[in-house]
């Protein structure tokens, strides 16, 4: 078995550390500890910060892929059980950190957008392409009687998604996933209901 690199090592502790402490927090230094590699080897493997940020995004978003694949995409399950699958996944993986962390694409929007463009545009590519899972999902669910014909697709996927995140976002503020219940009950009995 190959052993794994500096950069991998460097990406993959490294997105803990930014996911725990947020890009602002985690400094060039606590990444290369984590990783266990000399601080050097970070400027070795990424031009800057921001290039190493990009990098951790996609990374946490091949992650977050496999579970839209399982859940949002799964056309073997209906759509509304792959909606639902999908949120307790995503509360399941909050809850394995005590609330701590959130998700790192709403605790990036909320912290590194406005100082770093490039940063600030894939989230909105990323952002995009979760939106057009949900889209994909709810359409399914649209043309199989589960939610009604008129149903503005789009607009629902888009408020689901930002109610879903800023649920995660003051999940780490409560400590605990009461408010990603919350947003669970009221989209399931009110907002998508026949």
């Amino acid at each position: 078995m190959a052993r794994e690199s500096h950069k991998e090592r460097l990406l993959t502790e490294g997105l803990a550390v930014v996911h725990e402490r947020g890009f602002g927090g985690a400094s060039v230094r606590d990444i290369a500890r984590a990783a266990g590699a000399p601080q050097g080897s970070f400027t070795n493997h990424f031009a800057s910060k921001e290039v190493f940020g990009l990098e951790v995004l996609n990374l946490y978003f091949s992650n977050a892929q496999v579970v839209i694949e399982r859940t949002l995409r799964n056309d073997d399950l209906p759509p509304l059980k792959r909606l639902r699958a999908y949120f307790d996944a995503l509360t399941a993986s909050v809850e394995e950190y005590e609330s701590k962390r959130g998700c790192l694409f709403g605790n990036t929007c909320a912290e590194a957008t406005d100082d770093n463009e490039a940063l600030r545009v894939r989230l909105v590519e990323i952002l995009d392409e979760l939106q057009g899972a949900f889209e994909y999902c709810l359409k399914a669910a649209v043309k199989i009687g589960e939610l009604p014909p008129g149903t503005k697709v789009r607009e629902l996927a888009g408020f689901i998604l930002s109610s879903f995140q800023g649920a995660v976002l003051f999940s780490r503020a409560y400590r605990g996933v009461a408010l990603i219940e919350r947003f669970k009950r009221v989209l399931f009995s009110s907002i998508i209901s026949k």
